[in-house]
């Protein structure tokens, strides 16, 4: 073995990294334990899906994820005749994840943006539209994924 590879082992050997979805490891405890507060629109909708493809659909909810999606869409691309032929999609989520009593376990916001091209049909500037908000849905729902799993831990 050489020099570098012992020195790896060695390194390893001390580590005490656990993977995350591991059995026993600390967000083991999230997968079937959340149950997300139900959507009332497609963003809602589109947020829960991914938000149980990730975590599993409650099987023995022990928390609950409450969230509010608020988007707002940019023009940023113009024409010399001042037509809009860029959109930005700016989405936020705030949410709470609480116990089955209530108490507050952890919250957070999430944000980002997607973007599509307005220019084409009407349809197919539809269609874009359509995806960007279900991307947007998707990167959002993955952060607070994340967020859980880094403090799932310090969960009860």
């Amino acid at each position: 073995m050489s020099l570098a590879g012992a020195a790896l082992t060695t390194g390893l050997a001390g580590c005490t990294f656990t993977p995350a979805y591991a059995p026993g490891g600390p967000a083991a405890a999230l997968q079937g334990a959340v149950r997300v507060e139900s959507p009332t629109t497609k963003d809602g909708f589109d947020l829960v899906e991914r938000l149980e493809e990730r975590l599993g659909r409650p099987e023995a909810p022990r928390y609950t994820l409450v969230y509010q999606i608020t988007t707002e869409r940019v023009g940023v691309g113009l024409t010399p005749e001042n037509a809009t032929t860029r959109y930005h999609l700016r989405g936020k989520v705030t949410w709470q994840l609480t116990d089955m009593a209530g108490a507050k376990l952890a919250e957070g916001l999430a944000q980002s943006f997607t973007s599509w091209s307005a220019t084409g049909s009407t349809v197919s500037g539809l269609a874009a539209e359509e995806d960007a908000g279900f991307r947007l849905m998707r990167i959002l729902a993955d952060q607070i994924v994340t967020r859980l799993v880094a403090s799932a831990g310090s969960l009860p």
